[in-house]
């Protein structure tokens, strides 16, 4: 046999495996919505997770899962299931509703820090405007803007000139916000490391070991932010500022 003929054969095998992988996760998802409208909840759950098992992850399967979870009334697998699919769908109008009414559920009410004014506008613009839209937006502005500029390089003549400062000068202006807009979101993706609470209660303490002071209180449910992590003990951050120290297993991440 061949080199080539040996490399077709592994790719074929690939190939097949994948179709076998993706049609095995597709039948999985039938069967899960299947025994939901059945009642069988937990069995549903078990569905949706062997998904995930093979690698496919979707905002659907999560929102299902979290849907199951939700019936069985576990509070924070179905709080963890609906944040990841808020994660890949953030403006989703289903999966927000379903997670306010579980978060509902939790027994810790935390006021949040008070942002100032220009955090919290690009906090709601960032829901409107995904960050692939404000890398295309981004694009197109300075595409106008050097098109403007070369218009007024290249042209003599007044109406051109004209419409080629307007449009120069208005991408110019639009690449401002933009540029802040797309540095905001890229920092905010890749700086999240948020976690849910597992446990039932969890007393977070002052020192990453059992004889530190305890800090505070926090229940099953709680949507945490971790800032730091040694030895299987986890730094979280509240909403509203607190910083204590939990175990790693008393908490799964996003």
């Amino acid at each position: 046999m061949t080199v080539q003929r040996f490399c077709a054969w592994i790719v074929l095998l690939v190939l097949v495996g994948a179709v076998g992988s993706a049609q095995t996760a597709s039948d999985d998802f039938e069967r899960g919505n299947s025994l939901y409208r059945e009642g069988k909840f937990d069995q549903a759950a078990a569905a949706y997770e062997a998904i995930l098992s093979q690698g496919f992850a979707g905002a659907a399967v999560y929102f299902n899962l979290g849907n199951s979870y939700y019936r069985l009334g576990k509070v924070a697998p179905a709080i963890l299931a609906y944040e990841r699919a808020l994660r890949l769908q953030p403006n989703d109008p289903d999966i927000k509703h379903n997670l306010s009414l579980v978060n509902l559920k939790t027994a810790d009410r935390i006021e949040p820090l008070p942002d100032l004014f220009f955090i919290e506008w690009l906090r709601s613009l960032s829901v409107v405007v995904p960050l692939r839209v404000t890398v295309w937006l981004f694009v197109i502005a300075w595409i106008l803007l050097f098109g403007g500029l070369a218009v007024l390089y290249l042209l003599s003549w007044s109406s051109g000139l004209r419409l080629a400062r307007i449009i120069a000068l208005s991408a110019f202006i639009a690449l401002i916000p933009l540029t802040v807009l797309m540095i905001s979101q890229a920092a905010d993706s890749h700086s999240r490391d948020d976690a849910i609470v597992t446990a039932s209660v969890v007393t977070a303490k002052s020192s990453p070991d059992t004889q530190g002071l305890d800090a505070f209180v926090v229940h099953e449910g709680l949507k945490v932010r971790l800032s730091d992590g040694v030895a299987g003990w986890v730094k979280i951050v509240l909403a509203d500022g607190k910083v204590g120290w939990v175990r790693e297993a008393d908490c799964e991440r996003i």
